[in-house]
């Protein structure tokens, strides 16, 4: 049995970034986690973990596809890209594994898919962070940014960080076998 503490933030938000950041790397650093997983849209949240990662850590920035916003535009301005690179961070643009191809159908065609019911479940029970951090294990995974072992995830909603976990990834085809294995800290109230 171990007896561990979970930090609950009164809302979720940017302004939780820094104490999440902080909170997931100690964490990590406890339990010798040598790879953090961050969602990061434009870079601002993906800049601040590259400050404070220990060098003995892996920092892999999870961003929007490409034409996420804008057609054949990415969010995460170049320079940011290259600023990351040159730290050594990996960055990997993929499609969101819990929408993706099945949004564009549900907005076409109406109606809601498995995948998207998986998604709601998760945003609305446990907030909009913990189903980031989920769906951004899995892309690191899928991409082999990240091995299939413990990593500590870190997400929120829209710019910055609330929610960070130990997880288990999987790959997308194995999503049943995914371990979220500890909550590190997340809002208490879901809903801003």
């Amino acid at each position: 049995m171990q007896e561990k503490r979970i930090v609950y933030f009164d809302k979720p938000g940017r302004k939780n970034t820094d104490a999440t950041l902080k909170l997931a790397v100690d964490r990590a650093r406890e339990l010798g986690i040598k790879h953090i997983v961050v969602a990061s849209s434009y870079g601002d949240t993906a800049l601040k973990a590259a400050e404070i990662i220990d060098e003995s850590m892996q920092l892999v920035i999870v961003t929007y596809h490409t034409g996420f916003l804008k057609e054949g535009e990415n969010t995460m301005p170049p320079e940011v890209e290259e600023e990351l690179r040159r730290r050594g961070v990996k960055i990997v643009r993929q499609s969101h594994i819990l929408s993706g191809l099945e949004r564009s159908i549900s907005r076409k065609l109406g109606g809601a898919s498995r995948t998207e019911a998986i998604a709601e479940a998760l945003r609305s029970l446990f907030g909009h962070g913990l189903k980031v951090c989920v769906e951004i294990a899995i892309m690191a995974a899928d991409s082999g940014a990240i091995p299939i072992e413990e990593v500590v995830a870190i997400g929120g909603k829209s710019r910055g960080a609330d929610t960070a976990v130990v997880i288990r990834p999987a790959h997308m085809n194995n999503f049943f076998d995914m371990e979220i294995r500890e909550i590190i800290c997340i809002p208490r109230f879901k809903r801003s």
